[in-house]
């Protein structure tokens, strides 16, 4: 008897069989209780920006002196995929990109060593900054989302933004919480507006405002007190708190008077000039989240990130219950809070859905083995089914994966290979019991199983090694569709363990005392079909020209499968597209541009946008980045920050409420959206969440050459037959 046979035999009427099938469901309770759950794979995506700041500089000097070298540095560290660099006036920003699946923490100990042991390949003399470097990672892209507006203009940009600030403080506290930031507002500041004639009149220069205002502005420790028996801190001098005490302050003496800062200037305390402008929009379907009015108003974004491994689904529920908490305290009562992004809420309504889908797959499964074998057998095999999926789901989780929608359409995916180990054996022990009706199970078990063991070991490992390969692929596409092949090869190792050992006993216990005998099965229905059908090409010399034919129609199948996709009647590609709830609106005006002027492009798009059936709402971000999702992260759209870049993040209904994909709708808009741009000056993109791993760009032409403006006038003309290409 093979190995097979033996390990049925010894489990056959173990005790440990029933202890292990509880062992396994309860680690797949356990598995589902404890994995988090996210919308897309944790794909360790390290990428840092080291920034140095070298003033008055242009952007040539920046490239030649700063960031040319500073590339040959950073190139050195192990582990790096790319080294790029952006010199602009005054700044050069060089862009540290990891390979995938680098450690985070690894990395970026590695960057920080090389950037501070070579900082002397830095001009000392010419004023060159040291360097800061800022790391982001897939950490770093928020989960939750909340846009602050209200109706009536009370206040303005600066009393959102301090409602904003105090909810910081509250969501901070949150547990799994990582980092709370407010996206947009106006800070409070106090300005000192001074009169030329009266500093001339009081003999005074901007130079002794200055200094008094510095000597005014300073608290320091000046020692310990020590008297009986007591220590006292001596502080003197105190931070100026208010505009009152500013305008008090005596700046200079003239003629053996006091000369106060408002004798000589205005103090006014208010907002601060915006460095960018933050408004949120309503759109035709705004009554989905319970938004009766319509039109644009000032509002501020609160973004919050998570700590590694938290659970998006737990974290989003409590910061949404905590705001709840909020409102009517920290959060005034005509302040909105608009959830304009719940990764936490979509990741549970794939998750939800994938497991329902997996669910219905068993029991089709099942199904079918009961209409062929009977109701004990698809018994049988949904325990086993089941059992197979607990053990999973438990390595999966100490593999280290989340529940996401690519693990769980691994689980899916692998649902009709999961169960051929169980129906093979359930199917050959009917099979013999159909054909030794008087002999026992305890018999019949361990010989039906030997005699499909080796054939089902072989099938096992040899679909294992069909999908293993899977996990070795480079680059973000790699790690992104790794839960695929090594979920699979895991369910594939742990149904062949499930067949072997407990299938076997769930047999013998569930399969009642009497069996009917085999019958003859050559003259039914099904038997002659398949006998009309396949004997022309079974017979030897007779059977030539049937075989003939067959191979040319299986030829012309295949030809003809090719051609579908040689003729665009298939559409060839990698993924399908995500039928998203939001997509981005991207844009870039020429450089020198206002604030105000990007602003004034975005109110035009918004205006648009707001005719879009689908919109529920939308969120214009003037002169700052909204908050990115992965695809931001990879193309690094929170380093867009200047006065000619503008973001509009658009949100769509729910996709079960509408009729249209979110493709189709950021399609059909584009084209008004550019008309609508293209007076201003302005280059507009729409950017969808990609359905797989993002990347800077479907199509990236890199141009080099010794000479800049030559490398210039290239990059023009490939960017013509870029705008001339169908399809770009």
């Amino acid at each position: 008897m093979g190995i097979s046979g033996r390990i049925a035999k010894l489990f056959l009427h173990s005790q440990m069989t029933p202890l292990l099938a509880l062992v396994a469901v309860l680690l797949g309770l356990f598995a589902v209780l404890v994995t988090p759950r996210e919308e897309e794979p944790q794909i360790n995506v390290t990428m840092a920006n080291v920034l140095i700041a070298y003033p008055g500089a242009s952007a040539w000097d920046v490239a030649q002196i700063v960031a040319t070298p500073a590339e040959q540095v950073l190139s050195q560290i192990a582990g790096v995929d790319h080294v790029y660099s952006v010199s602009q006036p005054g700044m050069a920003v060089i862009t540290v990109q990891f390979k995938v699946g680098e450690e985070h923490v690894a990395s970026l100990v590695k960057l920080y060593d090389v950037v501070h042991s070579n900082s002397d390949w830095l001009p000392q003399t010419l004023g060159v900054a040291q360097p800061i470097i800022k790391a982001k990672g897939i950490d770093d892209v928020p989960v939750v989302a909340l846009t602050l507006w209200r109706e009536q203009a009370v206040g303005g940009g600066m009393a959102l933004t301090q409602v904003a600030h105090a909810i910081e403080a509250e969501l901070k506290r949150v547990p799994g919480t990582r980092e709370v930031t407010t996206v947009g507002g106006t800070q409070r500041v106090v300005k000192v507006l001074l009169n030329p004639e009266s500093l001339n009149a009081f003999q005074l220069s901007m130079q002794d405002v200055r200094a008094a205002l510095q000597t005014a502005n300073v608290a320091r420790n000046a020692g310990n007190l020590v008297q009986d028996n007591r220590t006292l801190l001596v502080q003197t001098g105190n931070f100026l708190s208010n505009a009152d005490e500013v305008k008090q302050l005596v700046v200079g003496i003239s003629e053996g008077k006091p000369v106060f800062l408002r004798d000589i200037a205005e103090v006014q305390d208010g907002a601060d000039q915006p460095d960018s402008y933050v408004w949120f929009g309503t759109g035709p379907a705004a009554q989905d989240k319970s938004i009766e009015t319509q039109g644009e108003f000032t509002a501020v974004t609160v973004a919050i990130t998570k700590k590694p491994g938290a659970n998006a689904v737990e974290i989003a529920d409590h910061l949404l219950a905590r705001v709840e908490e909020l409102k009517g305290s920290v959060i005034p009562d005509d302040v909105r809070v608009g959830i304009t992004r719940n990764y936490g809420e979509t990741a549970n309504d794939k998750a939800m859905k994938l497991i329902k889908k997996l669910l219905f797959a068993t029991l089709a499964v099942v199904a079918l083995v009961w209409i062929a074998m009977g109701r004990r057998e698809a018994l049988v095999v949904g325990v086993a089914v089941m059992l197979t999926l607990s053990a999973t789901l438990f390595a999966s989780w100490a593999w280290g994966f989340t529940l996401n929608r690519v693990s769980l359409f691994a689980l899916i995916f692998s649902i009709g290979i999961l169960v051929d180990d169980a129906i093979v054996v359930v199917e050959n022990i009917h099979r013999h019991r159909a054909l030794a009706p008087h002999r026992s199970l305890s018999e019949i078990i361990p010989e039906a199983v030997d005699e499909v063991g080796s054939p089902t070991i072989l099938a096992t490992f040899t679909v294992i090694a069909a999908l293993l390969p899977m996990a070795f692929v480079s680059g973000l596409m790699g790690p992104y569709m790794s839960p695929i092949p090594i979920n699979a090869s895991m369910g594939m190792l742990i149904s062949l363990a499930v067949a072997f050992v407990i299938t076997p006993w769930l047999v013998l216990r569930f399969s009642g005392a009497s069996h009917q005998t085999a019958t003859d099965e050559s003259d039914t229905a099904l038997s002659r079909f398949f006998h009309k059908r396949l004997t022309p090409f079974l017979n030897g010399e007779q059977g030539k020209s049937s075989r003939r034919k067959l191979w040319l129609v299986i030829l012309a199948g295949l030809v003809l499968a090719v051609g579908l996709g040689v003729v665009k009647l298939v559409i060839l590609k990698m993924l399908p597209f995500d039928n998203k709830s939001e997509f981005q609106v991207v844009v870039d005006m020429p450089s020198g541009t206002s604030l105000e002027q990007t602003n004034a492009v975005l109110h035009d798009l918004g205006s648009y946008l707001a005719t879009v059936p689908e919109v529920t709402d939308y969120e214009a971000y003037a002169g700052t980045a909204a908050p990115i999702n992965f695809n931001g992260l990879v193309r690094q759209y929170y380093l867009r920050r200047g006065a000619e870049q503008g973001d509009l993040q658009v949100n769509l209904r729910d996709k079960h409420q509408r009729s249209r994909s979110s493709h189709e709708i950021a399609t059909q808009v584009l084209e008004p959206i550019q008309a609508i741009a293209k007076p201003w000056g302005a280059k507009v993109k729409i950017v969808e969440v990609p359905p797989g791993p993002p990347v800077m760009s479907p199509l990236v032409a890199e141009i080099y050459g010794p000479d800049y403006e030559g490398a210039r006038q290239v990059a023009g003309k490939v960017r013509e037959q870029f705008i001339k290409t169908e399809g770009i």
